[in-house]
Order: C-alpha cells, then structure tokens, then sequence
C-alpha cells in the first residue's frame, strides 16, 4: 500500500480512500476541531507526547472533549499498519467526535526559501489552539506564491514578524545569537521551535520587526515536517549568510536530537 494510502478512523486502520465521514460532522463544516503532525523515522514517531499534549490543550481551550488515550491507540494502530516508514501522520479529532489518522508523505525540501509579507492579525480567541480552521494560513501561502516566492512570512499591521504559515522563523542579528517571535506575539507554540529553544544555545524569544530584517545576517524556519531550512531572502532583502553557520548547527544538533530521541531503547 502506498505511503499515503493509509488512514485510521476511530480505531479501525483501512484505506484512506474508504475512510469517510457524516457531511454534517462539524469539523468539515465549520473547521472546528483539533489536529496534530507528527515526523515518523523508520516507523518511529518523533515527540509524539509533545504532540498530544499540545491536542489536549488545544481541545480545553476549544472546549472540546476528548479521548487522548483512544487517540494514541489509533497513532499506535496506523503506525503498526504502516511499518518501518519514513513520512508523517496527520491526526485529528472534529466537533462530533471523530477520530481520524493519515500516512502522509514528506515533501521534499529545498536547501532555501524566499519569503514574501503578508500581512496578518492572530485571532485572539484561538491563542493557544492548534484548530483545523487553516484557510487563513494556507492564503498566506498561495499569496506569497503568486507574488513570485517560495512562502508567506505573516507581519502584524504594525510590522512585527510572527511566523510562516506552517513554521517558526528564527533569525540572527550579530551571526552568533539567534531570536524568535516570542509566544506572547500570538505565534504557534511550536514543538520544534520549543526543542531548539532548549538545543541551541544562544537563542532566546525577542520581538522582530519588519523594519529590522535589513540588519538580519541568516534566517531559517523551523517546523516538524521541515525540521531546519535555511531562509535566503524576504521580499527585496537578501540575508548574506545563506545557510549561515548558525543554521547549519541548528540543523546538526537538531538531527542528533531527534536520532537520540528515537533510537530504540
């Protein structure tokens, strides 16, 4: 079976294409529901407690029950279906309850990306919910496409950078130190973005603003199925050190980490 022909539907492992559910079922309706991705090496799912521990936090702060235990079932179900594979799973939980699991592919990524503003207003009301209304992301996306670059780099009205739409944005002034949007800027509590906050050791949260990004020496992005890529430009600004030395430490430590985290005990 192909690698993303796989799914999990409230317990049961089948074919993705013969997983369906009701129409009505609010998480297709009206996005309201929670949703996790998890990088999977050799069929070993990395920080899969992080991830369901930020679900659950996401589904009290929606108001949203649900069966974490049943849900890690489910994520240990597809990954004994699927094997030794190298890609990701997608879970998700809607508004009626159900439960829903999917093999994914990994996209293949660029050793670099250009970035395009776009500009964006975090919903208050969603802070700290990892929900699957998305749409808002996913147009940043395709706006930035259509202007020509790789992906959308979100900036409040007021000009401070946030994040991609997808990822953490880690940047460096001085090419020793690195800063990311802090949480309090309403950007995604991202389990990477938390792991290479630990990892690296000269790198903190501090506000970045548009305006400042001329002095930036070398940028990356930062999310699961990414892990570290290298930022060459946003907008008209080049950044000179493309990957800079910083990046490709983060890049090194990040995949010993996770070599560490995943190899069997």
């Amino acid at each position: 079976m192909a690698l993303s022909a796989l799914a999990v539907l409230d317990g049961t492992v089948l074919p993705a294409d013969e997983a369906t559910i009701n129409v009505t079922d609010l998480g297709l309706l009206r996005g309201d529901g929670v949703f996790e991705v998890v990088k999977v090496y050799d069929g070993r799912p990395f920080a899969l407690d992080d991830h369901l521990r930020r679900m659950a936090n996401s589904a009290h702060n929606l108001r949203l029950e649900i069966d974490l235990s049943a849900v890690r079932a489910d994520v240990d179900a597809l990954l004994a279906e699927a094997g030794p594979v190298n890609g990701a799973i997608r879970f998700l939980v809607s508004r009626d309850g159900r439960r829903i699991g999917l093999v994914e592919a990994v996209p293949e990524i660029a050793p670099s990306v250009a970035l395009a503003r776009v500009e964006y207003v975090p919903p208050r009301i969603l802070d700290g919910v990892k929900s699957l209304s998305y749409a808002g992301n996913m147009l940043a996306q395709r706006i930035a496409k259509e202007k020509g670059f790789d992906e959308a780099l979100l900036v409040t009205p007021h000009g401070r950078v946030l994040e991609a739409p997808t990822s953490s944005f880690f940047a460096s002034f001085d090419g020793e130190t690195l800063v990311t949007p802090p949480l309090s800027d309403r950007v995604l509590d991202s389990i990477t973005r938390r792991r290479l906050l630990s990892l690296l050791p000269h790198a903190r949260e501090e506000v970045i603003t548009y305006d400042s990004l001329g002095r930036v020496r070398e940028a990356f992005l930062a999310s699961t199925t990414r892990e570290v890529q290298a930022v060459s430009r946003v907008d008209d600004t080049t950044f000179p050190d493309t990957p800079g030395a910083l990046t490709r430490a983060a890049v090194d430590v990040f995949a010993a980490h996770v070599r560490e985290e995943i190899a069997p005990a």
